[in-house]
This record gives structure tokens, sequence and C-alpha cells, in this order.
């Protein structure tokens, strides 16, 4: 194999003509000059230079290698610098997916610092629920995917680097002339006979689950993966719903009011990524700020 640094010294003994004024210029000794290239020639196979006395010409092969070295240094040149920019967050792309209340609300924050630390580091944004948005990370579609679970299920994620953001706990709401609206907590046995607006399908289940641990099955006249659409619901008096915190953080429940629902129920948002990807500097430095903005 024909390394990078054989052909810097080749290079370098076709211009000077000679392997003492190569040393020269490379700033190493004439033995390792020779060294290299007597490397060389063997990589390559057959002779590069003929040696006349004290003049030095090369070989076709010689004279071919030479013309490729240029353009094969330049390349690799470009190339050591552009990894140098991207592990130097000089440069560098991150590909992040996430729900759509994250996206209105942590996501924001976190990539206003990163562009503010690391400008040249390019970050897209697409909207996926888990577990689509879970899949595509592990399908090679993003780098980043911030997700939410409901207690811990044991396994789910095993094979991926989580990192824990914050916990989000599930807030009741109810039309502002309802029975409860005043109230300082409702326990959620208190709305078995109520209409229901639920919401994406893994918050539809877990609604169900707390319901029937709390001996009804809620009736679900209406659901709609948009927030603002089931506040929309509400407030116009056709239903009562829990949404997570973070989702009435960045929508005016105009016509609903919240209250605080018991037993309380969390759900955990995490950022994951792959083992690989946690050690891309872009990366892990959307990572950091994801956890900062996930803390203010």
């Amino acid at each position: 194999m024909i390394e990078a640094r054989h052909l810097r010294v080749l290079r370098a003994v076709a211009t000077t003509g000679s392997f003492s004024a190569a040393a020269r210029e490379l700033g190493c000794t004439q033995p390792a000059v020779s060294q290299q290239m007597k490397a060389l020639e063997t990589s390559a196979g057959t002779p590069l230079l003929i040696r006349t006395g004290r003049e030095m010409r090369l070989t076709q092969a010689g004279e071919a290698l030479v013309r490729h070295a240029s353009g094969i240094l330049a390349g690799l040149t470009a190339a050591e610098e552009e990894v140098a920019a991207i592990a130097g967050l000089r440069a560098g792309r991150v590909r992040l997916v996430s729900f759509p209340s994250g996206s209105s609300t942590l996501v924001p924050g976190a990539l206003a610092a990163l562009r503010a630390a690391h400008p040249g580091t390019q970050v897209s944004l697409v909207e996926a629920e888990p577990p689509r948005s879970v899949e595509m990370l592990r399908d090679g579609d993003c780098d980043i995917a911030l997700a939410f679970r409901y207690g811990t299920a044991g396994g789910e994620w095993d094979d991926l680097v989580v990192r824990p953001l914050l916990k989000d706990r599930l807030i009741g709401l109810v039309p502002e002339g309802h029975r409860l609206a005043g109230a300082d907590a409702v326990g959620i046995g208190e709305l078995a006979d109520e209409p229901w607006i639920a919401g994406c399908p893994r918050c539809r289940r877990q609604l169900v689950e707390v319901c029937e641990s709390s001996g009804f099955t809620p009736r679900i006249d209406f659901a709609t993966d948009d927030y603002p659409a089931v506040i929309g619901l509400v407030g116009a008096g056709l239903g009562v719903a829990v949404l997570p915190e973070l989702a009435l953080e960045s929508v005016r429940p105009k016509g609903a009011r919240t209250v605080t629902v018991e037993p309380a129920v969390e759900r955990e948002i995490v950022a994951l990524t792959l083992p690989d990807l946690s050690r891309v500097p872009a990366v892990a430095a959307t990572l950091d700020q994801l956890s900062l903005a996930a803390a203010r």
C-alpha cells in the first residue's frame, strides 16, 4: 500500500533532485529519506528512481507517481482540514427529529445557543412522534431523536445512548365553565363520565391505562395529534383532556382551564442517539445544549 508520507518524500526528491536536498526541505535526515524511498519502491513493486553518480532521475513509473502525487496530497490535505473543522465544531451537521411539543419548547433555545457557540454547525429539524422517531434514528435517518416514554419500559432503548432531559407531568384541561374548573386538584376518577379528547397514539394508550387503573374506561369522542386542536376542542366545551405540561407552555388555553390531576402521571423526556454518533463533536454539543435548555 502506498502511503501519503512516502509520496511527500518522492515529490521532494523529484523537486530538489537529491536525497540530501529533499531531507533539508522535509526537515529530516538523508538516511530517513533513503529508507522511505526504498519502502515506496517496495510498495509500488518497481523502481521509481535511477541513480547515476550524483545525478538522480525518475523512471517512467516514478514520473507517473509524481504526476498523481500532487492531486492525491492536495485531496488528502483538504480532507484533513475538513475533518479538523468538523472535529473543532467549525463545521458539521446534525439531523434532529423531535415530537411537536419538544420542537416548540426545548429545541428553539437549544439550537439558538448552539448557533451562537458554533455558527459553522448546521442543524436540520423534522417532526415525528415516538416510536417513529426512534425508528428513524436506528435507520440512519437522523442523528438525534427527541423522544418520550411513560414509565420505564425495560430494554426499549438499550442499544441507544439515552440523555435524560426532564420529567413532564400530565395536566388536566377542562372548559372554563366546567364544575371542576376552579379546583386545586382533581382525581381522575371524577372525570369518569366526561367525554374525552385524546392526543397521539402513545399518549392515548397511556390515558386509557391511567383511567382503567382508576376504575373506568374513558369515552374518547375526539383524537388528534395536534395539541392546539385538543385545547380548542376543550375550550369549545366538547370534552376534557390531559396534556403534557410541556405542550401547554407554548399554547394559550383559550376557553379552557388547567387543573392538577391526581394521581400524578409523568412522561420522561429524553434525547437519544447511537453510541458511535455520541462521539461526534457536533452531536455531543447539541445534546449538551438540549440538556441546558431542559434545565432552564
